[in-house]
């Protein structure tokens, strides 16, 4: 009863939403995977019997690769709800796709040997009918934030039908181990934060022009706004670069209107590493996927986004196996538990970020305490085979 009511609203849903979903086709950021999610437009199912592992993020995309080098690529099929996401996996097989929107997935979906979704991708008919096909499922590098623990929890009714159909969970912690508990699922290992596991490595190596080097990482709206006003005091004292790393590609080219007019305006050089690939400018913009690690090998600071604003925060991992300073904000709810595992953050409330940059001798270098072990998940996909 619960599958036919689902499957019901669902479908309302599609229907009423159709006009705004072709709307969005327009923009850049959803010009392939709307069509190819809600419409099925070059989407054909993924090939059949082989190991299937779901991401949504260009991060979670980069970091299920420390698990798949494990396995023949023939084996192997991907995919992905975004873009960025899609553009990774391209990469590690030809058996790709986006999923397609939960209305589809009945009859789009072919028998798999295993479901592998990473952290916390829960679509009620993927795994229902993944495993109603034959697939063993698993949730990898589960993760439910206090903060949005509440919000999961009045929909506890929907997850706790979602959990009977997956085999055994993967958690970063043991906190979030409880929270998943209490939401209904079962079966579950602690073995920390995968991506971890699978820090990426620069590719490239640049020299230093400037005697202190800040890249301010994974910006969101209004932040750069931030960073900058306190990095153009800082620049009054210190001979700086600023290196600025756009969370979401669509944002490139309004950052870059906003960083060239600032330049200007304070007697800066201002470039874009598409169009020079190097770091030469006072201000530089990274319009390219890819660059942010080489970024922060040469950075003396990293100012860390999408916790000055009301994000959730993003990985500081990346950066702090550098041995960086590295300064983020306090809305870092959804990177509770992987903080916990980086001695050395420092955490500031905006006001305080021109303060503790011109402080900067005093802030502390990030180290990393992890313990990821990944062989149990590794030995698991395998028995499938």
């Amino acid at each position: 009863m619960f599958y036919y009511i689902y499957l019901t609203l669902a479908t309302i849903l599609y229907i009423v939403a159709i006009p705004i979903l072709l709307i969005l086709t327009l923009k850049s950021k959803y010009k392939k995977s709307i069509p190819a999610r809600f419409f099925l437009i070059n989407n054909p199912p993924l090939k059949e019997n082989g190991i299937w592992f779901h991401v949504c993020s260009y991060g979670e995309a980069r970091s299920i690769k420390t698990i798949i080098k494990n396995f023949d690529n023939n084996i192997l099929r991907f995919s992905s709800i975004t873009q960025t996401g899609y553009e990774v996996i391209k990469g590690y097989s030809k058996n790709i796709a986006y999923l397609p929107y939960e209305i589809f997935l009945p009859f789009w979906i072919k028998k798999q040997k295993a479901l592998v979704v990473f952290e916390a991708e829960l679509w009620y008919m993927l795994f229902l009918v993944a495993k109603k096909k034959g697939a063993k499922s698993y949730l990898i590098n589960a993760r439910i934030s206090k903060k949005s623990f509440p919000k999961y929890m009045k929909f506890r009714f929907l997850y706790k039908h979602i959990f009977k159909y997956i085999d055994k969970i993967y958690a970063q912690s043991y906190d979030d181990a409880k929270r998943l508990v209490k939401l209904g699922a079962k079966n579950i290992k602690v073995i920390g934060n995968i991506k971890f596991a699978n820090l990426p490595k620069p590719n490239k190596s640049y020299p230093k022009n400037f005697d202190i080097i800040i890249t301010a990482g994974s910006t969101h709206e209004g932040e750069e706004e931030l960073i900058l006003d306190a990095f153009l005091t800082f620049k009054k004292v210190q001979n700086a670069q600023l290196v600025v790393v756009p969370r979401h590609p669509e944002r490139f080219n309004k950052v870059a209107i906003f960083l060239e007019k600032i330049a200007i305006k304070n007697n800066l050089t201002f470039s874009k590493y598409s169009q020079n690939r190097d770091f030469k400018s006072d201000i530089v913009l990274i319009d390219i996927m890819g660059e942010l690690i080489n970024a922060y090998a040469i950075s003396d600071i990293v100012i860390l986004g999408g916790a000055f604003a009301n994000i959730g925060g993003h990985n500081a991992a990346e950066a702090a196996q550098f041995g960086t300073k590295i300064i983020t904000g306090e809305n870092y709810y959804n990177q509770v538990e992987l903080f916990k595992l980086i001695e050395g953050l420092t955490i500031i409330e905006n006001s305080k970020l021109k303060e503790k940059l011109l402080d900067f001798m005093a802030l502390p270098n990030a180290k990393i305490e992890a313990n990821t072990n990944i062989d149990e998940l590794i030995e698991d996909l395998k028995s499938v085979l």
